[in-house]
């Protein structure tokens, strides 16, 4: 058993290997052609001022841009918006699309729309259409159940990684915001095609950190009880940002004379007067992030450009274009931080050198409090700003404005726009039968009692305890404990029942 084993952990290692080089290069291809879109309409708008026929030239293109796209998005609804809760769905049995016109029609609608300058992220298409191609090549391997869950797991990790090169808080994120389960075979293999991804990235961009800031002065100990301000501070404004969020399909639909499936055209119009005035702040934000760390603001001008990228984030993700909030939240969080920074800094509080920390903490705090998902945001944060010195701060300020949510009714953002899809038709028979694995928690009402004493779903079975590395075939007095994992078989359309029902039982 244990060879068998070790020996399903290696082939999966190799499949991990090879998607992972494919989604490196597609992933690191689809962000190069983000960039290069974004400099030449940045070009475009600084030059629209004073050439009436270059603003004819945008209005056009923005225009056909949101035709093109917006039909896509109406042929194949799973390319819409961030990608992540479709990715989540997917894993949880709830969703399912093909995946190659997924593939292709994110990839192209996704660098039409980023690249527009609307003020969407990379990230979360990254990781769709690296769950992609974990998904095609599952298909072609004639993967089934775990098998190819498993592959679409390490393919959106490895999504991530080449979208922000973090493959540590990559592969984090998917086991704890995703997929929610920790085993070996799992995390194995979405590390793997994390690095692997990640590699091919850096031969594209270089190893300069993605957020690369620079800071001078470590936090002192007596100045932490502003990390706590902060966070409660952080903590407020991403349960503001999940209410608005998740009241955008309403507002959206309130929008009388347009079809849903040309809601598209309305940030790509209103982008414009904006590209005019300030074409600098368009994009997801990883460039403005650093520029925002290194130079002090005054506060009327930090709470407008804060103002400006929370509505038009909204407006840009709320028409179901291609494009994630992953990167809008952390640029936010930066200029939360700055005007936190700014505002201490007029009454006396705190030393205006400390700026590009509070950026720093302010871009975590903000992310784990809206994804509910802190140990992400830590590492995150960290593997792209390139720096360790600051795990201390980070994980106060995360922790606090995670508590903050969580005391505020807040549930994790990505799980709640998966409930809001539209679910498609699952395309495999739902006669077929697939594999739950759940792990059994510290504190779980399961540990210490007898198999029969549970009352399992229907149409499911325990099938085997997994206990370190040794498979257990239960009996009605096998006993569960802290650390077991439960695989339970049912049908493939039961899933997310059976998931559900298990997670009650806590």
């Amino acid at each position: 058993m244990q060879s068998k084993f070790q020996n399903t952990r290696f082939l999966a290692l190799v499949h991990a290997i090879i998607i992972g080089t494919l989604i490196g290069l597609v992933v690191s291809c689809f962000r190069l052609a983000i960039e290069k879109m974004l400099t030449i309409f940045t070009s475009l708008y600084q030059q629209a001022s004073s050439h009436l026929l270059i603003l004819g030239l945008i209005i056009v293109l923005n225009v056909l841009i949101a035709l093109i796209v917006s039909m896509w998005v109406k042929q194949t609804p799973a390319i819409s918006g961030s990608g992540i809760p479709q990715v989540e769905g997917q894993l949880a049995g709830e969703y399912d699309s093909k995946w190659f016109p997924v593939l292709w029609k994110k990839t192209i609608g996704g660098i039409l729309a980023i690249g527009s300058g609307l003020m969407l992220g990379r990230e979360g298409p990254s990781i769709q259409l690296g769950a992609a191609i974990g998904q095609g090549w599952s298909d072609f391997r004639h993967f089934e159940g775990s098998d190819k869950r498993v592959l679409i797991a390490s393919g959106s990790a490895a999504g991530l990684s080449a979208a922000f090169n973090a493959p540590i808080a990559s592969t984090l994120f998917v086991l704890e915001e995703i997929y929610h389960n920790f085993s070996p075979l799992v995390w194995i293999s979405a590390l793997t095609s994390a690095v692997m991804s990640n590699f091919i990235s850096l031969n594209f961009f270089g190893l300069k950190p993605v957020l690369a800031i620079r800071y001078a002065h470590a936090l002192p100990l007596s100045m932490y009880w502003q990390l706590l301000v902060l966070g409660i501070l952080l903590g407020l404004a991403g349960r503001f940002y999940q209410i608005v969020l998740l009241q955008l399909t309403k507002w959206y639909a309130a929008i009388s004379f347009l079809p849903r499936w040309m809601d598209g055209l309305v940030p790509l119009l209103v982008v414009i007067p904006l590209g005019l005035f300030s074409p600098h702040i368009l994009g997801g934000g990883n460039s403005l992030v650093p520029q925002i760390a290194q130079q002090s603001h005054l506060l009327l001008p930090i709470i407008s450009l804060l103002v400006i990228r929370f509505v038009f984030s909204m407006i840009s993700y709320g028409s179901g274009l291609p494009g994630g909030i992953f990167l809008p939240i952390l640029t936010l969080g930066a200029i939360i931080g700055a005007l936190y920074v700014t505002v201490m800094a007029q009454l006396n509080l705190i030393n205006p050198v400390y700026l590009p920390n509070f950026v720093i903490y302010a871009m975590a705090g903000y992310f784990a409090c809206i994804g509910k998902a802190p140990f992400t945001a830590i590492l995150l944060v960290t593997e792209m700003v390139g720096s360790l010195q600051h795990l201390m701060p980070l994980a106060v300020v995360s922790l606090t404005a995670y508590i903050i949510v969580d005391l505020l009714g807040g549930e994790p953002i990505y799980e709640s726009l998966l409930h809001q899809l539209v679910p498609e038709l699952i395309q495999n028979p739902s006669g077929l039968q697939d594999h739950i694995e759940f792990p059994i928690f510290e504190g779980s009402d399961l540990d210490g009692i007898t198999v029969r004493e549970v009352k399992w779903p229907e149409n499911s079975l325990l099938i085997a305890i997994r206990r370190g590395k040794r498979e257990i075939i239960p009996n009605g007095d096998s006993i569960l404990k802290t650390g077991d994992t439960l695989i339970v078989s049912t049908q493939r359309s039961n899933r997310a029942f059976v998931k559900q029902h298990l997670t009650n039982l806590y």
